[in-house]
């Protein structure tokens, strides 16, 4: 595979097309809380970033083994990304009109939860191991690296995005922002299905 324009030029537009779930659910993150600092952020995207790298390398890798089993698993993917992220924005958007005035509700996404939707806004990147199937380990790599690349440049962005609107908010940032998730899982379900 020679690496030329045309090859950066795809990997950094499936990036692109592959971050923008992730871009959404950084947005509301960061609505969730709008006092993130800049290391947190940086970990908030490196997860987003990370599981985009990784998924189009699993699917790579099921492509030029288990093809057949991954075929029977992708008709489930925009069930998970649905119950993941509906799950993920129901509690928020419960725990946003219940209006709890802890401390401790502020916050923000917890490692478990930030862990679902690192899978949940992924999960469709598996399908690009198709797209770059035929691409050697070291390409296939790349292409990956430059896709997890643009995913948390793109997820920084939407938690700067976010964190100004949820200051602005403030009360109501975590309704809106569990109502994103939600809509961002109806989304992945429905291009999915169709």
């Amino acid at each position: 595979m020679e690496w030329d324009m045309l090859f950066f030029a795809n990997s950094v537009l499936l990036g692109v097309g592959l971050a923008m779930d992730a871009f959404s659910v950084s947005m509301a993150n960061g609505l969730n809380e709008p006092g993130m600092k800049k290391s947190r952020m940086c970990g908030i995207a490196g997860v987003f970033g990370g599981f985009q790298m990784l998924m189009p390398l699993i699917g790579w890798i099921c492509v030029h083994t288990i093809l057949r089993y991954f075929k029977l698993f992708e008709q489930f993917i925009p069930w998970i990304a649905l119950i993941l992220l509906g799950f993920i924005g129901g509690k928020m958007l419960i725990d946003g009109i219940r209006g709890g005035s802890d401390e401790e509700e502020k916050t923000g996404v917890g490692l478990a939860a930030l862990l679902i939707q690192g899978v949940a806004t992924s999960i469709d990147a598996l399908s690009v191991g198709f797209t770059i199937a035929e691409y050697d380990l070291l390409s296939a790599f790349v292409s990956s690296l430059i896709i997890g690349v643009v995913t948390f440049a793109i997820s920084i962005a939407g938690l700067l995005i976010g964190r100004k609107f949820g200051t602005r908010l403030s009360d109501k940032a975590q309704i809106l922002g569990g109502s994103i998730l939600i809509v961002i899982g109806l989304e992945i379900f429905i291009k999915g299905i169709i």
